[in-house]
């Protein structure tokens, strides 16, 4: 964090999102993310704006020729962390492109004129990025127990995956409407590439940072308390290293969509998707019973 940052960032963090000197009365976020290359989580405050149900950040930098390095971040890894006033939630950072970048862009200098005046100071298309909750819906009733934290995890995970296909679907549909005159001059722009690009990355770091974390915490201590389940566990093991190999291949998969074929490339996304769902529905029905048993959040440890 920068020295300029960190006061601002601790007197918002003091006074539930309120601040002084220049930012006073202005709408104000926090937002985190993870840098593209240390690894390290840096916060920086921006200003938002709400466009109807979307929550909308610009990379302006203060009419900086440059983007700034939070964007730069968040386009290496998607997932982040909003603060907004009191409240704190994680959120997919997807950037605007084509003409919806330029329509949402119209709406923002309606509401904050500044950020025309930065457009106008430089070379550069101020990036307009949407910050959307990881987790918008719990799902009925509240979470008590590990089984509804798994259950609400994995249902982020298959909605975050079934817009992975749909976007492709898009974006092959548009370069097909594009007309065949569009091959010689390239794949066309057709707005939906970073966002599908955002979705997947947040899709295979979601499932990443899960199985990491089941491996290494859930399992052994299922193992140790539950020694006929070792069996089960064991498979789930195996089906991680699988996963891994699938997100890979997903990873790669979508990088070269400007240029694949569309059928084949729906074949191998239709069958890598297929694979993960089966991974889901098999961790449910074998964990699901035993982490229903287990409160979440955990309490405090037995005296």
């Amino acid at each position: 964090m920068s020295e300029f940052n960190r006061p601002i960032v601790e007197e918002f963090r003091a006074n539930g999102g309120r601040v002084g000197g220049p930012f006073e009365g202005g709408d104000l976020l926090l937002l985190t993310t993870v840098g593209a290359k240390s690894g390290r989580e840096q916060t920086s405050p921006l200003g938002y704006v709400r466009v109807g149900d979307r929550l909308l950040v610009v990379a302006s930098a203060g009419g900086s020729p440059r983007h700034p390095a939070w964007y730069h971040n968040l386009l290496r890894h998607p997932m982040v962390q909003v603060e907004i006033g009191s409240e704190t939630f994680g959120a997919v950072a997807v950037p605007a492109e084509g003409a919806e970048r330029d329509r949402l862009f119209e709406e923002i200098v309606r509401v904050a004129p500044g950020y025309g005046d930065y457009q106008a100071r430089v070379e550069r298309r101020l990036p307009v990025v949407a910050l959307e909750r990881s987790f918008a819906e719990a799902g009925p009733g509240e979470i008590t127990n590990l089984a509804d934290k798994l259950v609400e995890i994995h249902r982020w995970l298959r909605d975050q995956l079934r817009r992975v296909r749909a976007e492709a679907a898009a974006h092959f549909a548009a370069r097909a409407a594009a007309g065949t005159g569009a091959e010689a001059a390239g794949p066309p722009r057709v707005g939906l590439g970073l966002q599908l690009r955002q979705h997947c990355l947040a899709f295979c770091e979601s499932l990443q940072f899960h199985h990491m974390g089941e491996d290494a915490q859930m399992l052994p201590e299922m193992e140790r308390r539950h020694p006929h389940l070792r069996e089960t566990i064991a498979r789930l093991r195996a089906e991680h290293r699988t996963v891994d190999r699938i997100r890979g291949e997903l990873e790669r998969l979508l990088a070269d969509i400007a240029s694949a074929d569309p059928d084949r490339f729906r074949a191998e996304l239709d069958r890598m998707a297929g694979e993960l769902e089966a991974h889901l529905d098999f961790e449910e029905e074998s964990l699901i019973p035993v982490l229903a048993d287990i409160p979440f959040p955990p309490g405090p440890p037995a005296a």
